[in-house]
């Protein structure tokens, strides 16, 4: 039952985290860039942030208790590791990357956001976003056993 449930908070997390990026990239920033006006972007980070934020952290502690799952004991994966460990070392290092990228957006982008910047901000959020189905897909693949 634990892990069903890791596996529904973790695909939650991750459809609310992704479907946010999706409406920036696909919906905010070209309506943004059509009025050359950066507060429909401003809007839509306010309101969606705590959510994203959220729905990040609840991938992130679904995360760990999957991991746990998936490599009950480290020291013998380290050792000798298999595909899951080498999957689970990609989600990490996606997830720092995305995580970097987030706080970045947050701290240095946003802040000081114009319509002149706006091209900067969506090359961002693609970013972000083509990262996000990244780490999806290497989690299907541990879920799945693979794609052979």
């Amino acid at each position: 039952m634990t892990f069903k449930l890791l596996i529904l908070l973790h695909l939650l997390g991750s459809a609310t985290w992704i479907g946010g990026h999706v409406v920036v990239v696909g919906v905010i920033v070209p309506a943004a860039k059509r009025a050359r006006s950066v507060a429909r972007i401003v809007e839509f980070e306010r309101s969606f942030g705590p959510i994203g934020l959220a729905a990040l952290l609840v991938q992130v502690g679904s995360g760990i208790g999957l991991a746990h799952h998936w490599i009950p004991d480290v020291r013998a994966a380290l050792i000798a590791p298999t595909l899951v460990v080498y999957l689970l070392a990609a989600k990490l290092a996606l997830l720092t990357t995305i995580i970097a990228l987030a706080a970045h957006a947050h701290h240095r982008i946003l802040p000081g956001l114009t319509a002149e910047r706006i091209p900067s901000f969506a090359a961002h959020a693609w970013l972000t976003t083509l990262l996000s189905v990244g780490l999806l897909v290497v989690g299907a693949t541990i879920r799945l056993g693979g794609w052979t």
